[in-house]
């Protein structure tokens, strides 16, 4: 019967190809909207680690301002990072099976022994529990040993487009760079890895791309590197040395520990409590007691990741399709009430509203099909020029261009609305047919 019913349908379009072709185009255009919203939506808001989101936590304490709030939209909230003293005091801690403190710096690389072009190189100074705790993939060699965190061994990790830029992509592992002019030796390669949002480090844009270099923690002190991400200084302080710097107030440093059960972070979030009642007692910490152990998910949405202009988009792109399925259940109706007198006659003929009712929905499924495929066709072109419109307005696009393209969740979107369309705009016009009282037409035919 299924064949019978698309042949029907095949009937059913070539006797009004306009009206059919209106529809098609209704659907289509409201769920290329759709498309385009929900993928950016999606791509923005998914959590890029979540098998370990129960197992990774941001370090936070409110070590700051006791008038002014770190974050002023949100008082609530503690700074996102630490003063470089609060930060060594947490990092001696063997409570967390893993534990990273980090911040970002800039150098130039230069490949020793090759005439190739000094690159300019986002670098990221952290320890070797990093990789592991991000489960950051390695295509050559690996990371440095914990000895290298506490004496300077001028070792680097490079990205795997640093590597194609320096080395063309070739195992460079064993051979030596400059950074900023300090000879580094390269012990391993990253795989290709893309985090979006870069959760573990949400300064400076929550869609940078991960950092062309890794160095060991030691190296950021020995060489004196200041952050090139977000430093916040409250207090009025005398800072004419690094050492200064680094014995301030001042904010600069991100920490995550990795605690895999409960008992872990409950004795973590004591180590926290406890500490910060002994530095008050030391005239330190103004503020409230709030120290912080954030989930993954959870730190997405405190930090803001996703705008609410985003969910507003995706609340009008759904209001958008609804008022195209609802233009498309008038036209259903129309053009199924104009062929009333063929469904009186089959209704005569002994076929049931059941019968009907199927193979008029079956017509409708056609329509929301082609719709769909059309509408993919619409979300693909959407999200190309929304890829043209960032990389237009700011080259590097903030990281957001990354996010626009097409994929299989753009498909399994496009899927879903298409069967969601068939059923909303489908259902009444169908059981509306089955309705007809054959008698009515036997008598004018």
């Amino acid at each position: 019967m299924f064949g019978y019913y698309v042949r029907l349908a095949v009937r059913s379009f070539r006797r009004a190809p306009g009206l059919t072709a209106l529809m098609v185009m209704a659907i289509a255009v409201g769920i290329g909207v759709c498309v385009v919203s929900l993928t950016v939506f999606h791509a923005m808001s998914g959590n890029p680690i979540w098998w370990k989101n129960d197992r990774l936590f941001a370090v936070t304490m409110d070590s700051y301002d006791p008038v002014l709030p770190a974050n002023p939209i949100h008082p609530e909230l503690p700074p996102e990072q630490l003063t470089h003293r609060d930060a060594m005091y947490l990092r001696a801690s063997k409570i967390p099976e893993r534990s990273v403190v980090m911040y970002r710096s800039t150098g130039v690389l230069v490949a020793n022994g090759t005439r190739s072009t000094p690159l300019s190189a986002s670098t990221r100074i952290t320890t070797t529990d990093f990789f592991k705790m991000f489960d950051v993939p390695f295509e050559y060699g690996g990371a440095w040993g914990k000895a290298a965190d506490e004496t300077l061994d001028p070792v680097i990790v490079l990205s795997d487009k640093t590597n194609a830029k320096l080395f063309g992509g070739a195992n460079s592992v064993g051979r030596t760079v400059l950074w900023n002019d300090h000879e580094f030796r390269i012990i391993g390669v990253l795989a290709p890895w893309h985090p979006r949002p870069r959760y573990y480090d949400l300064n400076n844009g929550s869609f940078e791309p991960p950092e062309d270099s890794y160095m060991p923690w030691v190296a950021g002190p020995g060489l004196k590197q200041v952050s090139a991400g977000s430093t916040n200084c409250w207090k009025s302080e005398k800072m004419i040395t690094y050492e200064d710097f680094l014995n301030s107030e001042c904010v600069w440093i991100q920490m995550w520990v990795e605690l895999p059960d409960a008992t872990s972070r409950a004795r973590m979030q004591t180590l926290l409590d406890s500490y910060w009642a002994h530095e008050r007692g030391a005239g330190r910490f103004p503020r409230p007691r709030n120290n912080r152990l954030t989930k993954v998910d959870q730190w997405l949405v405190e930090q803001g990741v996703v705008p609410n202009d985003n969910r507003v988009l995706v609340g009008l792109a759904f209001a958008f399709l609804a008022v195209c399925l609802i233009n498309t259940v008038g036209l259903l109706l129309a053009k199924f009430l104009n062929a009333a007198p063929t469904a009186g006659i089959r209704r005569a003929l002994g076929a049931s509203r059941r019968a009907l009712f199927a193979q008029h929905l079956v017509e409708v499924g056609a329509i929301a099909m082609a719709g769909a495929a059309l509408g993919l066709a619409i979300g693909a072109l959407g999200l190309y020029a929304v890829r043209i419109l960032y990389t237009t307005n700011d080259p590097n696009g903030g990281g957001y261009q990354e996010l626009a393209h097409f994929d299989a969740t753009s498909i399994v979107w496009a899927a879903l609305l298409a069967v969601v369309a068939a059923l909303v705009a489908g259902l009444y016009p169908a059981w509306r047919i089955g309705r007809v009282e054959p008698a009515v037409y036997l008598k004018n035919q």
